[in-house]
């Protein structure tokens, strides 16, 4: 199903949860609807789902506009973040659920119901109930009776927030082979950034009602084109003063311009370790955090404090130890625009006196 939304706003009395929101999603892609809590990515789902109305704009699917369509008639499976199973029902008849509203023959329900169990990997648990499954068993069975009308569009609300840490992982990979073996539009709700990279082909950023940006997980994190954007994927240290920063001193041009650095744009490492020593300006380490695969530090240069990464391989640092430090790029914004800047002596680096 292609959908394209036009100029969609939700206000609940005098709160603007959704304001004027416009996309396009292409047939049988996966988006992640992504954001801070309340910034408004579940009232776009339950307005595409007819669980909510628009109080304006236009929600089209196919080229048909559907605002005034019920959820039952808009080809739509719903998966909610609490599963919504029947306790008094099996595993089969809850995937079946649809099949018997919508009064399909018998053949018909078991021939389709056994064919999401298979695909759902939940072969033997068909006579089950949902309270002799494990989490993920159930959020599978959710899963399969969503997909057992065969819709046209998939919804999820936060699908993982119920499931522990270890499940959740194993279920982001399964969800992601499953959406593209059966080629269904999905859309699935989250605030956790790492399940949005890993799952979608591409993220909607939402914020304070607002679609932030578009597009695929590697073009978001590494263009981010507003401030919110930079600062909400990844990590990232807050510079008020960026041409303090050596190497970004060109920054100065444009009053008032600020920097976000992310851990991976910097390289430390003790005296004589760096190759472009001369790009690099003196600071001092401050605390070690250990990550089971690297160490995280905290370094702080001329009153500016910065995080980066530093490999198990390398020499332990050591709190207060004189490390150098390399910027090789930026984040840079102000009141009118934003820009990846790189560190300029890299570039135009000082001459060596021999």
């Amino acid at each position: 199903m292609h959908i394209e939304v036009k100029g969609l706003n939700k206000q609940f009395g005098d709160f603007h949860a959704v304001r004027d929101v416009s996309f396009e999603i292409e047939k049988g892609h996966l988006i992640g609807l992504l954001g801070p809590s309340g910034g408004g990515k579940t009232s776009i789902l339950r307005m595409l789902a007819g669980l909510e109305s628009p109080t304006s704009g236009d929600i089209i699917f196919h080229g048909k506009r559907v605002n005034d369509l019920p959820p039952q008639e808009r080809g739509i499976g719903f998966v909610f973040q609490n599963y919504a199973l029947f306790k008094h029902m099996t595993v089969f008849d809850n995937i079946a659920f649809g099949l018997k509203v919508k009064k399909q023959k018998k053949e018909q329900i078991r021939e389709r119901v056994m064919s999401l169990v298979e695909l759902t990997g939940l072969k033997g648990f068909e006579h089950r109930y949902p309270q002799q499954l494990s989490g993920g068993q159930r959020q599978r069975v959710a899963f399969a009776r969503a997909l057992a009308p065969e819709p046209q569009l998939l919804l999820l609300d936060e699908p993982f927030a119920a499931i522990d840490a270890k499940i959740r992982t194993e279920l982001r990979t399964w969800l992601k082979e499953m959406i593209e073996r059966v080629g269904i539009t999905s859309i699935f709700v989250t605030h956790d950034q790492d399940e949005a990279i890993e799952v979608a082909d591409e993220i909607m950023i939402i914020n304070k009602g607002r679609l932030e940006q578009k597009g695929t997980p590697w073009d978001i994190y590494k263009k981010p084109e507003t401030q919110f954007v930079a600062s909400f994927i990844g990590e990232s240290t807050f510079v008020e003063d960026i041409a303090q920063i050596k190497g970004f001193s060109d920054a100065a041009v444009w009053p008032g311009t600020k920097g976000l650095i992310r851990p991976e744009y910097i390289e430390i490492g003790k005296p004589g370790e760096i190759t472009l020593a001369s790009a690099a300006i003196r600071g001092t380490v401050k605390h070690l955090h250990f990550r089971g695969s690297e160490w995280m530090v905290e370094i702080e240069i001329g009153g500016t404090k910065l995080i980066t990464y530093r490999s198990l391989e390398k020499e332990v640092l050591q709190p207060g130890e004189a490390v150098d430090v390399l910027v090789h790029r930026a984040y840079l914004f102000n009141n009118d625009d934003s820009w990846i800047m790189e560190n300029k002596l890299k570039e135009d680096p000082m001459p060596v006196i021999i």
